[in-house]
């Protein structure tokens, strides 16, 4: 490899050869995260896709680009002899669209069958809805995630990781390592369909099981995990910044209350004292800073912890002592990759590279020979950067 071509480390997944189709959002994280587990990435880019990180969001690290044409028929044959070679393919266009482009994955896996296609969209591969565009808040809105989240009077608007990248990256990386292990057994591949709507609702699969029983109410801030008991909610302090609360237990409830200094009458789950809590809890925190409370609650099991900023949380001691976030290819620190393995530790966060960078040893690298990949750069099939 070039100078500067991100390397997969030796990781849990040394030796699992993907194929990435280049796109936006949770199937890039998907293949970053199988990359710094060290499984050997290949993303294949289209020539002239823009090569900023701000257009990016810096999810295309730590593999290699190659750019091929897929509207060009020797394009798709090159992607076509990738996968031919490849444990899995990764893929987040709408319903369709591969097969189009003579990507079918029933004639991907007739050539391969020890293939697993992971296929990544907000709807899924079928249903009335499967062809519509969405994002995060449209997927979590359908699957009755974003209802349960917010004040009384509406729902709110969450940054995009609750479908997009817990509901679909992560489902579909748990699919395709699923589907290795079903491999290993059966030795044939499939197709995991993950869809961020399904993986949205599963992601919600306790409180639809408490609304089942009778133990969830259907309305927003009226149960004990939704912002509903005073226990469990966040509280404004003196400087207008905020701490979080997550006293569920008997014992850390009495902590908090001891530590609050206030005085509470009835029982912690006596909802009819609710109000007079939530207005003993308001009163006690607005009376100093949040740092001051951060620190008065040290070393407790009260369950209190500041709300920090994106670049305060780069910096708390806990994290530092962890090493949880470390400098990323955009400039500025980024999470360590997660989670921690102690025999076959993830890689750090690689360089993003420009789009089609490493055309020509990628193929080179995956059994095209040097004539080869000259007739398919004067073509036009495959760009080098």
């Amino acid at each position: 490899m070039s100078e500067g071509s991100p390397v997969a480390p030796a990781g849990p997944l040394a030796g699992v050869r993907v194929v990435e189709l280049g796109g936006i959002g949770p199937a890039p994280f998907a293949c970053l995260v199988l990359a710094e587990m060290g499984a050997d990435v290949v993303r294949v880019d289209r020539p002239g896709a823009v090569s900023d990180v701000d257009a990016s969001g810096g999810l295309r690290r730590s593999r290699p680009s190659i750019a091929v044409d897929l509207k060009h028929p020797e394009g798709v044959a090159v992607v076509r002899r990738l996968v031919a070679g490849a444990d899995v393919l990764v893929e987040g266009f709408r319903p369709g669209v591969l097969e189009r482009l003579g990507l079918a994955p029933e004639d991907l896996l007739a050539e391969n069958p020890r293939l697993v296609v992971g296929r990544m969209t907000g709807w899924g591969q079928d249903g009335p809805w499967a062809p519509r565009a969405g994002h995060d808040i449209t997927y979590a809105a359908l699957s009755g995630t974003l209802h349960a989240m917010g004040g009384e009077d509406r729902p709110v608007a969450p940054v995009p990781v609750l479908a997009d990248f817990a509901g679909g990256a992560m489902y579909l990386v748990s699919g395709v390592l699923a589907a290795l292990v079903s491999r290993g057994v059966t030795g044939r591949g499939q197709v995991v369909d993950a869809a961020m709507v399904d993986g949205a609702a599963h992601l919600l699969t306790l409180v639809h099981t408490m609304l089942g029983a009778g133990a969830w109410e259907d309305r927003r801030r009226s149960n004990v995990l939704d912002g509903g008991a005073p226990f469990y909610d966040v509280y404004q302090c003196a400087d207008g910044r905020f701490v979080a609360v997550g006293a569920l237990e008997p014992q850390f409830w009495r902590e908090l209350v001891g530590l609050l200094g206030v005085t509470v009458d009835g029982e912690q789950y006596d909802t009819a004292t609710w109000p007079a809590q939530r207005a003993a809890f308001e009163a006690a925190f607005a009376a100093r800073t949040r740092d001051e409370w951060a620190g008065h609650f040290e070393g407790s099991d009260a369950c209190v912890a500041p709300v920090l900023s994106l670049e305060e949380a780069h910096r708390h001691p806990h994290h530092a002592a962890r090493d949880s976030f470390v400098p990323g290819p955009g400039g500025g620190m980024v999470p360590r990759p997660a989670p921690r393995l102690s025999g076959t530790p993830l890689g750090t966060p690689g360089p993003e590279p420009v789009p089609g960078q490493h055309t020509r040893e990628q193929l080179l690298a995956h059994g095209f020979d040097a004539a080869e990949v000259d007739a398919l750069l004067a073509s036009g099939a495959v760009v080098q950067a």
